[in-house]
């Protein structure tokens, strides 16, 4: 059988997430319109007769500006050396810029197999700019395969896992049949919370969140999940946000967090939010660290 670990890169906002979770037939990475919602790998894996593919979600690739931003640019470039091939995110558009020349160099020195895909082509009026890109991009770089596709409208998709399974080696199955992540619920959970935030809070907000997870246990009728968890901040005005006039806010935020892990999670969930201040975190490495973004994590 075929296997093999695919990392899943590109610019933030491309649909890199939305596409894993398609391919997979479950959400697992958490999706929003903001960049850099993805800051940590996320492992998922497709199973089917021609063997398993291991997708490895990245953060969007971006300048660094802190020890976050460090951090992430760390997760991608590790992934994408660790992999058996590269699967490499852009969005439908006319113009290749300076960040598709950087990772076309990037992609040069790995030497691997590099597919490229050109997602929210649902998105184009004209076919022709599809067909204009499409060779651009064979001018930048030798791609083994060029896959247009819309994640949203389901289309290619599966000639894309086709072209996938091609390229990748014979290999054991790494994971059961049954596994979809081997990502800790409990983990799934905070990123749920983060993405409520993302999707609800304003702008200046969301990038200075981080959610941690106190408590996570489940009941012994094994029918209930009790979840405590604080969702940080960096300013105490942005903690007023958050909560928002007599806790509005954090209710929403609660409310569509609980369903979508009782969505995952197949089970009731008793969930509790808490927001707590701390001052610039992204800048500290120390308090990155223990917010979850921890390079020690990145091992296979």
């Amino acid at each position: 059988m075929k296997s093999g670990f695919i990392a899943l890169i590109g610019r933030p906002n491309v649909g890199k997430s939305t596409l894993m979770n398609h391919l997979i037939g479950q959400k697992i990475a958490i999706t929003s319109e903001k960049p850099q919602t993805t800051r940590n790998r996320i492992r998922t894996v497709f199973t089917d007769e021609r063997g398993q593919i291991v997708f490895e979600d990245t953060p969007g690739l971006i300048q660094s500006r802190n020890k976050l931003d460090e951090y992430m640019m760390d997760v991608s470039s590790r992934v994408m050396k660790d992999a058996d091939a590269v699967l490499w995110i852009t969005e439908a558009s006319e113009y290749i810029g300076a960040s598709e020349k950087q990772i076309a160099k990037d992609l040069e020195r790995i030497r691997k197999p590099v597919i490229l895909v050109i997602n929210k082509t649902d998105k184009l009026s004209n076919k022709n700019v599809l067909l204009k890109e499409m060779e651009e991009f064979r001018k930048l770089f030798r791609f083994n395969d060029i896959v247009p596709v819309s994640a949203l409208r389901d289309t290619n998709t599966d000639e894309l896992l086709n072209i996938l399974f091609s390229v990748l080696p014979e290999g054991p199955q790494f994971y059961d049949a049954e596994t979809v992540t081997n990502e800790p619920m409990k983990e799934i959970a905070a990123e749920m919370i983060r993405e409520q935030a993302l999707r609800l809070l304003k702008e200046e907000v969301p990038h200075g969140i981080a959610v941690m997870v106190q408590k996570y246990s489940e009941r012994p009728s094994g029918e209930l999940i009790d979840i405590e968890a604080d969702i940080i901040c960096e300013r105490e005005n942005h903690k007023g946000i958050i909560i928002g006039k007599g806790g509005s806010m954090l209710k929403k935020i609660g409310t569509l967090a609980r369903k979508s892990i009782e969505d995952t999670a197949e089970k009731k969930v008793n969930l509790k939010l808490f927001v707590k201040v701390r001052k610039d975190w992204r800048e500290n490495p120390y308090q990155v660290k223990d917010f979850g973004y921890d390079t020690k994590k990145l091992k296979k």
